[in-house]
């Protein structure tokens, strides 16, 4: 497996990005049909750079892998954006921007992260150690809403 850093998303970032979110969107076969008829659904507007809350992971020759956007709400965190470049899936980049997400929760003493799920994704939260605490309506249908308590760094 190859080395994966990450480091905070800045401007120069935005049009990759925007490029990796509908790349990413479109490769799930099971969506795609969805997110085609609804144009607005494949525009990533990017609005977690200018605070800081979006990271991006990279290989080691700085190619962006994916990136996750974690925002503050109400009580907590809500993980609004996890996405990852179709070539990099499954070699442990959104485990790799999970665990930072966590890590710096704790460093904020936020008590947990919240995100409202593709059911395509449940066995990948469920194996980051989310749990679901609810249902929502999402443009496309119902999604669980799934929650992961943030342990205090010692």
């Amino acid at each position: 497996m190859a080395v994966i850093s990450t480091r905070v998303a800045n401007d120069r970032d935005l049009e990759l990005l925007r490029d990796l979110y509908r790349r990413s969107s479109l490769s799930n076969a099971g969506d795609r049909a969805n997110l085609l008829a609804s144009s607005e659904a494949l525009h990533w507007t990017g609005a977690g750079i200018a605070g800081g809350r979006t990271r991006v992971a990279t290989d080691e020759g700085g190619r962006i892998l994916g990136f996750a956007t974690v925002v503050s709400i109400d009580g907590g965190l809500e993980l609004e954006d996890l996405f990852v470049d179709p070539d990099a899936m499954r070699q442990g980049v959104a485990t790799r921007l999970m665990l930072e997400a966590v890590t710096q929760a704790a460093r904020e003493g936020e008590p947990w992260i919240e995100v409202t799920a593709n059911p395509h994704a449940a066995e990948f939260y469920a194996s980051a150690g989310f749990v679901r605490v609810a249902e929502e309506q999402t443009l496309f249908g119902p999604a669980p809403r799934l929650r992961r308590d943030v342990a205090s760094p010692d």
